[in-house]
Formats: structure tokens, C-alpha cells, sequence
């Protein structure tokens, strides 16, 4: 059993991190901004938190064994800040907790091999998060590893990714969008959660971002 903080932990993707890891058996740190108006499953242990606050980060991280960011909004870019936060201060832990960090599609490459959010006609109404998320896979991509922790990028498909059914199946890729037989991109926000629970028990993409999709 781990001890898993999950940062964002009522949000749509957040809530179905911490339920999967839950009735894994897992300890989950539920850290959301207001403890008192969340709504977040009884069984996890819920705390004030914030991926944005080093104070908050190095209190609640310091004895778990991995650390989500699963933070979501529309109205802002916060995604590279809490990249940059938790990650330097897990740098400065003894336990070398594993970041993973939900991260955008937007990020992944398109069949002209340009990122999907350097598209042309990309809607202008998910460009703020688009390119927030970008950002912060590349303060992963440059900084992360040097500072000496384990972290991972996981993106959802680019644009059919909603609540739904979970099967426990998936398939993985690393740059590019899991395409079904149909060259359909999509999976569930609840085969997302599976998947990225099965990244923490079982690591296979440490300092590198992957994918999911059926």
C-alpha cells in the first residue's frame, strides 16, 4: 500500500484518482484550497493544500510516496508554477516521492508531427490551458530530472476525454495520441485514473511524458 497526495483531489479527474486509488487499498492525502466546501471521498484523509505553495508542498509531501497533480481551470495558467513548485521542493525531501503530474493533450503530436495546440485552427477558447500545460511539460522536460527527482507527464486524448464507464483497459503511447480502430483518440476520465494509478504501483515512465487512450 502507498500513501498517494493528490493535489486537486475534488476536481472531475482529481475525484476519480483518489476513488481508484482508494479501493485499491492505497492511503490517499486529499489537498484541496477549501476543505470545507469540498466534496471529496470520506474514506481519504482531506487537508488544505495548495501545488502553488512551497510551504504546503513540503509539509504534505514529506512523507508520502507519490505526489499527483491533478489541478484544473480555465480562468488561469497555473499548471507550470505547481510543475515548478512541487518539483523543487520534492527536490529537497528525504522520502523521493513520484511526481505525476495530469497533464493536457493539447501537448501531444499531430500527424504533421507539430504539437497539437501549434495546429492550425486550434480553438482559441482552450488555448490558455493548451499552452499552459505545454509549459509545463517543458519545465519537466528541462529541469525535473536534474534536480534529481522522479517525476511523469501523463496527457489524456486531446479532445474526447469525459467521465464514462471504467473497463481497466487502456493502451499507451509516449508523443503521439492512442488512436482506436475507428482513428478515434478517447478514453474515459475513469480509465484515466486506472491508468495513472497503475503508473504509481508499477513505474514505467519515470522522466517522461506518456499517454493513454483505448
Amino acid at each position: 500500500m502507498s500513501k498517494i497526495l493528490v493535489f486537486g483531489a475534488a476536481g472531475t479527474a482529481g475525484s476519480r484518482i483518489t476513488a481508484e486509488a482508494l479501493n485499491r487499498g492505497h492511503e490517499v492525502v486529499a489537498a484541496v484550497r477549501h476543505p470545507d466546501s469540498a466534496t471529496v471521498d470520506s474514506r481519504a484523509e482531506v487537508v488544505k493544500g495548495d501545488a502553488l505553495d512551497a510551504d504546503s508542498v513540503r509539509e504534505l509531501a514529506a512523507d508520502v510516496d507519490a505526489v499527483v497533480i491533478a489541478i484544473g481551470t480555465m480562468t488561469s495558467s497555473p499548471w507550470a508554477d505547481a510543475a515548478r513548485t512541487v518539483t523543487e521542493t520534492v527536490a529537497g525531501l528525504d522520502n523521493d516521492p513520484y511526481i505525476v503530474h495530469m497533464g493536457g493533450g493539447a501537448s501531444l503530436l499531430g500527424p504533421d508531427g507539430k504539437r497539437i495546440v501549434d495546429s492550425d485552427g486550434f480553438p482559441e477558447a482552450f488555448m490558455l490551458p493548451a499552452r499552459g500545460q505545454t509549459e509545463a511539460l517543458d519545465w519537466y522536460l528541462a529541469n525535473a530530472t536534474g534536480l534529481g527527482v522522479r517525476w511523469t507527464f501523463v496527457s489524456p486524448p486531446p479532445v474526447d476525454f469525459k467521465p464514462g464507464e471504467r473497463t481497466g483497459s487502456y493502451r499507451t503511447s509516449l508523443d503521439t495520441p492512442v488512436v482506436d480502430d475507428e482513428g478515434a483518440s478517447r478514453i474515459s476520465y475513469e480509465d484515466f485514473a486506472v491508468a495513472l494509478v497503475d503508473e504509481i504501483e508499477s513505474p514505467k515512465f519515470v522522466g517522461r511524458r506518456f499517454t493513454v487512450g483505448y
